[in-house]
């Protein structure tokens, strides 16, 4: 690829929207996931009891609903940073393109 070509994609407003939108939204879900499974984790280290209550006539703790939750949140949210990287991420990338390409 030319050095031309790189410049004029960089320096595109919308590749710029791109970069903010993308970058934001990435970090603002990592970081919810990373806390949610942080919290599980020193809620296991400093307050095991919370999580070792007995629910369904003792048949399972508390810890067990959680975790599986956790893991269904994290699946949303992959999907959700999909669908969204498939939509809008993918609009601004094919304006960027077409823009480009006029221009070459």
């Amino acid at each position: 690829m030319n050095e031309e070509l790189v410049q004029k994609i960089e320096n595109h407003p919308k590749y710029q929207e791109l970069i903010q939108k993308r970058r934001s939204f990435s970090i603002s879900l990592g970081v919810f996931v990373l806390v949610m499974f942080y919290a599980y984790i020193l809620t296991i280290a400093f307050n095991k009891e919370v999580l070792a209550t007995k629910i369904a006539d003792g048949l399972t703790t508390v810890a067990f609903p959680i975790a599986l939750a956790i893991l269904v949140i994290s699946f949303i949210t992959t999907i959700i940073y999909v669908r969204r990287a498939n939509g809008e991420f993918e609009n601004l990338i094919n304006e960027v393109k077409k823009d480009v390409k006029d221009e070459l």
